[in-house]
């Protein structure tokens, strides 16, 4: 660890003092006696140890290899750096291709809501998705999240790692002797058995799916209720993955590398790691995916092999990735040479043929008609979007993602702004119901390609205002007053809309002149404003969810007479009520004369 950080210090580090830093924070992680996050807080002299709650547990990966590249040293932009100061392996290495981090997102947002106590950061899945596979190998999956070609790492014989019996009858590593270690966040199948989770719900749970493996690896590091914001259950959970101190260390320069930022790249286009924990060697540079000597042979290993047969990177929970402590020294005698593996196959990997959204040229609208809708209601058209060639084909299983821009609060069914449909057969990706907010006016949504950069598709939606079709008192009381006097009786209404209550409707209340004449009358009845003075318009008033509205009290002045009162609300509907201010009738109160 401390020769390949050397390497890269020698090739990228903008200072000596950065990297005599850099060296030294490392020795210091690794030296003897260093905590390493045992349950118990007890100290390791050397070597890590599994948490208590996992003893005898080979973790998620059985302790199979892993990259061991570190990020470059230069922190990491959203976008390329404009620095002239060189990056060790470009910006691509702080890229993640768009459906891999797509898959890291959706689970940390699923953890938030199952378990919000752990805290699991979407950073620390792309750390160890970076150690493990190097993100599905520089993110070769096609639209639904499956690696083009399954991450299969070497069969886990005892030689050199550990030693698994089949589990699972060669059901996901091809293996009918050992387990390996399967998929992107390399899981070995007996942990599968029980981690496995139906991340893109299609009614399985994959391990070569990057989403069923990102959400598996979540609840992985949120078992035994660790809460990940605290750095003592960090260290824990991912020892827990793969219980090696470089691992730890690996995991969280990858880890502080994303929390500082990172992008969204291409499916298909990122780096692939050059060095592995089973293999010291230097890498000749950046690799491009699928070629070069970095390429994985994902070839069904061989069982009693060493190596099993693939150079990709095993799923590393479970223990050291040395020989076992029982083989006699005397009948093995140490060897600085490395586990040898199956060379990289001559023939041209199966990840280089175009994935369906390799093939996608353009978007086309799919028959979406007009978009309209009330107010807090959902729109009865749905948005569809269909994924062409150049040619004008359907390119089926492809990925579209449908956003809600702009300051609105329209948004899908379960108020989500952003929804990412799978194309079907004809190509067209039908997006979920979309419902009306209270903001009215013009909403744009548009329709993208997940992990490809074509020009997007965009829908206009408009939401209008609630409306009432009637609206009448909800009593016959009198209305009356005396001059200078105050209504005893205040306005009620319902406002209904075919019959049924129409709630949160826009109304206006106003005195007017006479029947044939809307004007505002500038004597008789009044309401009053926030500073006590007489107004005889109501703008603003809105009908409460059960459609009823009540009016502020009424008073009036010295004009005596019969007034007129005039609701109106949004869609036309009116009722005009009498409002009368007359003397009060004292004869009854007078003494009579005799007979």
């Amino acid at each position: 660890m401390a020769a390949h950080f050397g390497r890269r210090l020698r090739k990228g580090a903008a200072t000596t003092a950065v990297a005599a830093a850099a060296v030294a924070a490392l020795s210091a992680s690794q030296a003897p006696g260093v905590e390493i996050g045992g349950q118990d807080g007890r100290t390791s002299s050397g070597t890590a140890t599994e948490p208590e709650e996992s003893t005898g547990d080979p973790g998620a990966t059985g302790n199979s290899p892993y990259y061991t590249d570190l990020p470059p040293l230069n922190s990491p932009n959203p976008s390329p750096s404009a620095s002239s100061e060189p990056v060790v392996q470009g910006a691509a290495e702080a890229g993640i291709p768009a459906t891999v981090l797509d898959a890291y997102k959706k689970a940390e947002a699923a953890l938030r809501s199952s378990k919000p106590g752990c805290h699991l950061p979407w950073q620390l899945l792309a750390a160890i998705g970076k150690v493990e596979s190097g993100q599905a190998r520089g993110g070769r999956v096609d639209a639904d999240g499956t690696t083009t070609s399954p991450i299969i790492g070497p069969q886990l014989d005892g030689n050199g790692f550990a030693l698994i019996k089949d589990t699972d009858d060669g059901r996901y590593d091809g293996n009918s002797a050992y387990d390996n270690a399967v998929g992107p966040m390399q899981f070995i199948p007996s942990t599968w058995a029980w981690a496995g989770r139906d991340g893109n719900d299609d009614g399985l749970d994959d391990p070569n799916n990057i989403y069923d493996a990102a959400l598996a690896a979540g609840h992985y590091l949120c078992r035994f209720g660790w809460d990940l914001s605290d750095r003592a259950d960090l260290r824990r959970a991912i020892l827990s993955y793969n219980n090696s101190t470089e691992y730890l260390n690996t995991v969280l320069s990858w880890l502080e590398y994303y929390r500082k930022g990172t992008h969204e790249i291409p499916d298909g286009t990122g780096t692939l790691p050059g060095n592995r924990s089973d293999t010291r060697s230097t890498s000749p540079g950046p690799s491009t995916p699928g070629t070069g000597p970095s390429a994985p042979d994902t070839r069904p290993p061989k069982p009693g092999k060493q190596g099993g047969g693939s150079t990709e990177p095993p799923a590393s929970p479970g223990t050291p990735s040395t020989p076992p402590a029982t083989t006699p020294p005397s009948t093995t005698p140490p060897s600085t040479t490395p586990p040898t593996t199956t060379p990289p196959s001559t023939t041209p990997p199966p990840t280089t043929r175009p994935t369906p959204t390799d093939t996608v040229d353009h978007l086309e609208n799919a028959g979406t008609g007009r978009l309209t809708a009330t107010a807090g209601e959902a729109f009865t058209e749905r948005i569809r979007a269909r994924a062409e060639t150049d040619a004008g084909k359907a390119v089926a299983k492809v990925r579209i993602r449908f956003t809600v821009l702009g300051d609105t609060d329209t948004a899908f069914t379960g108020g989500e702004s952003v929804a990412t449909v799978l194309t079907d057969g004809s190509g067209v990706a039908v997006a979920p119901a979309l419902r009306a907010g209270e903001k009215t006016g013009d909403v744009t949504v548009r329709a993208t390609v997940v992990g490809r950069v074509v020009p997007g598709l965009e829908y206009r939606a408009t939401v209008t205002e609630r409306v009432a079709d009637t609206v009448v008192r909800t009593d016959d009381e009198a209305l009356a007053c005396t001059p200078g006097g105050e209504f005893a009786h205040r306005v009620e209404v319902l406002a209904t809309r075919d019959g049924e209550a129409a709630g949160k409707v826009a109304a206006t209340a106003t005195l007017i002149t006479a029947a044939d004449d809307a004007a505002v009358n500038d004597e008789g009845p009044y309401f009053k404003d926030a500073d006590d003075k007489a107004v005889r318009t109501l703008s603003g008033l809105r009908t409460d969810a059960d459609g009823r509205l009540k009016l502020p009290r009424l008073y009036a002045d010295d004009t005596t007479g019969t007034f007129l009162l005039r609701i109106t609300t949004a869609g036309g509907a009116t009722l005009t009520v009498e409002l009368t201010v007359a003397e009060a009738d004292t004869a009854s109160s007078e003494p009579t004369t005799g007979a």
